[in-house]
């Protein structure tokens, strides 16, 4: 009888473990879960790999199993975490929920509305169009970030965003915004001075710049250009879609570059080699933010300034960059590098 008792009371005291279990553990489980790695899964949360493997052993011992097996291959989720994953995904997105509705229920015509965007549109065409949008409404604080890596809407990584992939979480809302069309550029400079390719051919004697970022396939180019390898055509790779902007304004090569670039004022030139590529914007947002007032204000504004109607260069069909220029007047404002590059010395 005693053994029993002695069983008993162990039983319990495990329960009361396992339910004890932190949720911030239940998080780093979730990310491991993710990235396969301990040292990927680390980076991404800014902790070391030793520290969330220990954190790991402790949610695995409080709740009696085993949740990854562990090889050099990186991490594979056992029968017991694949059972597991999906509940503790539901309550972090219920537990985010909760947060977004603590959110709407502020002021709701004032505060702060976190938008994620890709950086060439959100520095160039975004962001200068804020200006005109604080005087109307001058108690929304939009807070832009401007990163080629993709936020995670769901998890309040941002309130809205503008990517190039469609989220297939059913609690995201979706709407296409318009579609970027990228064509290869020189600048005029670099055109007088070094001709302008006519055929894929002639590319070897030119120098193309290279993007290379998260969001941006790095075999497109060579696969656009019909190339099986880039091997001394690349003169400069960067992963900044300003730089590259930047990098052609200045003469350093060929750039692909969205022909909105056309209506930021630039002096550049477009370079016909029969190739172009194509890449469409996503507005997402979390279906909570569909009752919040200042959240509908600046989804609704970005769609107005993203419209292919009024800024023909976002249609689904391409049109020529020359071709853009008469009909993208109106939208040159003054707007992306060539103001400052003017002032920096040659």
């Amino acid at each position: 009888m005693q053994q029993v008792l002695h069983r008993g009371a162990a039983m319990k005291h495990h329960h009361e473990e396992a339910l004890n279990a932190s949720w911030d553990d239940l998080k780093l489980f979730l990310a491991c879960a993710k990235f396969k790695s301990f040292r990927n899964a680390g980076e991404e949360l800014g902790l070391t790999s030793t520290t969330l493997m220990r954190r790991i052993d402790r949610l695995e011992e409080s709740i009696g199993c085993k949740l990854f097996l562990r090889d050099q291959s990186g991490l594979t989720l056992s029968d017991e975490g694949t059972a597991m994953i999906a509940d503790v995904a539901h309550m972090e997105r219920h537990a985010f929920n909760v947060f977004r509705r603590a959110s709407r229920s502020q002021n709701d015509t004032s505060g702060t509305v976190r938008v994620a965007v890709t950086e060439g549109p959100g520095n160039f065409w975004i962001l200068p169009r804020l200006i005109d949008f604080q005087k109307t409404y001058r108690k929304i604080t939009v807070d832009l970030r401007c990163a080629m890596e993709q936020a995670d809407v769901a998890r309040l990584e941002s309130d809205i965003a503008i990517q190039l992939e469609p989220p297939t979480n059913p609690d995201l809302i979706v709407a296409k915004l318009g579609r970027l069309h990228i064509y290869p550029f020189v600048s005029r400079d670099y055109a007088d001075l070094y001709g302008v390719p006519a055929t894929l051919a002639e590319l070897p004697s030119h120098r193309i710049i290279k993007q290379s970022a998260p969001q941006v396939d790095d075999g497109a180019y060579a696969r656009v250009l019909g190339l099986k390898s880039l091997e001394g055509i690349v003169g400069i790779k960067t992963n900044s879609s300003v730089g590259v902007l930047y990098a052609v304004e200045r003469g350093a090569g060929i750039g692909f570059l969205p022909t909105v670039s056309i209506a930021l004022g630039v002096p550049l030139v477009a370079v016909d080699l029969g190739v172009s590529h194509h890449a469409d914007l996503w507005l997402t947002y979390h279906k909570e933010f569909r009752a919040s007032e200042r959240h509908k204000i600046v989804v609704d504004w970005l769609k107005k300034i993203f419209d292919p109607k009024t800024h023909p260069c976002f249609r689904d069909e391409f049109i020529h960059p020359n071709a853009l220029v008469p009909m993208m007047t109106a939208a040159r404002e003054g707007f992306g590098l060539s103001g400052y590059v003017a002032a920096t010395p040659k």
